[in-house]
């Protein structure tokens, strides 16, 4: 998968759904996406004006980054009381540590004499999540040395009001930093550029409320951010749950889905054959796919043989439908693609489609509808960086138009 830059625009008004609804349109009559024959997926944050914008804009489906969705999902756990209790007293002892020169070098001294890896403590950052368990973990690695230095007489005096973990706590934090753990590899997933398509979604998201399936051996602070992960997490994507079904479908990495019972994956499936022809009805299958698999149609079929007389006889009333007769290309493609055995995780579904567009004409064309569009807006957000970056170097030099280009030509050339 590659990203392209197509424009940056300033929106000095108020940023409301209406007038961010304005700037879509604009940019969709300017690059004559108003046109193309599938719709126009987009791609934002959970925000409430950009649910209004989408929508007024026209555009279908709004997929919410998923990324976002999990750092929503993730805060709502972090703030069951107990946890937030625990993060706040680590979060005070790690602020200690990084106020006191004295208490870092006692520290430092501990590290070595405890043959603990000589690692920084971790401040939390408020709006990532990751980083509240960043910061969790690298109080558990440390606590040993952290507990020496507080203890220590150097230290001791001006930390009289800091209290180290007890058992219960430092428990109940392995358990948090273990819940968490899929949701931090998950969130790593999402921030690769290269192959976060949308068929992510779902697979993903299937596994995060497995895993916080509530089990009789839980403790009380576990079940409760389980509970408060699963309720913040379950009702989303309800509004485009058949789309990403369906480009779930589409990534041979996934094409078997699991999660589904066997009724529901054939009616994904037949909306998939409905998709395709409404593609091809369209025009988007060019004429040379259309001419070669007519062709390979062709040649594939052998020549007809001679009918014995009772062929010729009852031939009409009981011959067997022949497969070109009784399905359509789509279906046999299909059939053969739900056949076919799935691809490793590591391997990039952009590339096999590209590999087997021969075999699945009709197919890969869908799938370049759905697997080009990405799970995240990472991609924007980093792309925003790099336009904060040349404003503030050229801040004086600049105009809106300007960074439009700057912004286009780094990091499209």
């Amino acid at each position: 998968m590659k990203s392209f830059v197509l424009q940056t625009r300033p929106l000095f008004e108020s940023h409301t759904g209406t007038n961010i609804a304005g700037v879509l349109k604009a940019a969709i009559q300017e690059w004559g996406l108003e046109k193309a024959p599938h719709s126009t997926a987009v791609v934002t944050d959970n925000a409430r004006n950009m649910e209004v914008a989408v929508r007024e804009a026209g555009l279908s489906p709004h997929i919410k980054c998923f990324a976002h969705t999990l750092n929503l999902a993730s805060q709502a756990g972090l703030n069951v009381s107990r946890v937030s209790r625990l993060l706040g007293h680590v979060r005070k002892v790690v602020a200690f540590f990084h106020r006191s020169a004295t208490a870092t070098a006692v520290l430092a001294e501990k590290q070595k004499m405890l043959e603990i890896a000589s690692h920084k403590l971790i401040m939390d950052v408020v709006t990532r999540w990751n980083s509240s368990m960043d910061m969790l973990e690298c109080y558990l690695e440390q606590q040993a040395a952290i507990t020496a230095s507080l203890l220590s007489t150097e230290v001791r005096k001006n930390a009289r009001q800091l209290d180290t973990l007890d058992s219960n706590d430092i428990t109940d934090a392995e358990e948090i930093v273990t819940l968490l753990k899929p949701l931090k590899k998950a969130t790593s997933v999402l921030s690769d550029e290269k192959s976060t398509t949308l068929s992510l979604i779902v697979p993903l998201k299937s596994m995060i409320e497995q895993s916080m399936t509530l089990d009789e051996k839980d403790s009380t602070t576990i079940a409760n951010m389980k509970a408060a992960i699963l309720q913040n997490i379950s009702g989303r994507y309800s509004e485009v749950h058949n789309y990403l079904l369906e480009s779930t479908a589409l990534d041979p990495r996934f094409r078997s889905l699991p999660h589904l019972l066997p009724e529901q994956r054939e009616e994904v499936f037949h909306r998939l054959m409905d998709k395709s022809n409404q593609l091809q009805q369209a025009g988007t299958v060019e004429r040379a796919e259309k001419r070669e698999i007519t062709q390979r149609v062709e040649q594939e079929q052998p020549p007809p043989s001679k009918k014995t007389a009772l062929e010729d006889l009852l031939g009409a009333t009981f011959a067997k439908p022949t497969v070109s007769q009784s399905k359509c290309r789509i279906e046999v493609e299909i059939e053969m693609y739900k056949k076919d055995t799935s691809i490793p995780l590591t391997s990039c579904p952009l590339k096999w489609w590209k590999e087997n567009a021969q075999a699945y004409p009709l197919l890969s064309s869908l799938s370049k509808a759905y697997l080009t569009v990405p799970a995240t807006f990472v991609p924007s957000e980093r792309v925003f960086s790099t336009a904060g970056d040349i404003v503030n170097a050229q801040r004086s030099q600049l105009l809106p138009e300007n960074v439009d280009m700057l912004v286009f030509l780094q990091k499209n050339l």
